[in-house]
């Protein structure tokens, strides 16, 4: 029986309801809590292979043979190795996007810019012009910045 290269708790947990399920498939599909235990982390190494817990179950549970299942846990034992898929693609982790500030106008020279600081472009921030200004952690200044009571 394949084995996972990694079990967590919650692929254990989602492999013992795939096989728990089986039942509602195909009543000839009732496993003991002990086959259950034993099957699961065969359930697991299809997991991992990108398969969703709906595929899994039907890839098991599909063309059935007619005659009756004496041991059920075999059989699956048997389907969860003959018909595993090959592991996905390598792919390499997704690099973070870079972080796109919102365009502001600079509250001393009224250019237009993005950058982390809400009140004044980068030219004005390195040139020490408002520096002393307190971030409020909006864009809008406040009503004492706008000279307004």
């Amino acid at each position: 029986m394949p084995k996972p290269a990694y079990t967590s708790p919650d692929l254990l947990r989602a492999a013992t309801d795939v096989l728990a399920g089986l039942r509602r498939e195909d009543p000839r599909l009732l496993l003991s809590a002990a086959d259950a235990e034993h099957l699961a982390p065969g359930v697991v190494a299809w997991l991992e292979r990108d398969l969703t817990p709906t595929a899994v179950r039907k890839a098991l549970a599909d063309d059935l043979p007619m005659e009756p299942l004496i041991r059920p846990a075999a059989f699956l034992a048997h389907r969860l190795t003959a018909k595993l898929p090959p592991l996905p693609p390598y792919r390499a982790p997704e690099q973070p996007s870079p972080v796109r500030h919102p365009l502001r106008n600079c509250d001393t020279c009224d250019h237009a810019y993005r950058g982390p600081d809400p009140h004044h472009c980068p030219g004005c921030a390195s040139a020490g012009v408002g520096s002393g200004a307190p971030d409020t952690g909006t864009d809008k200044p406040s009503l004492a910045e706008q000279g307004r009571p």
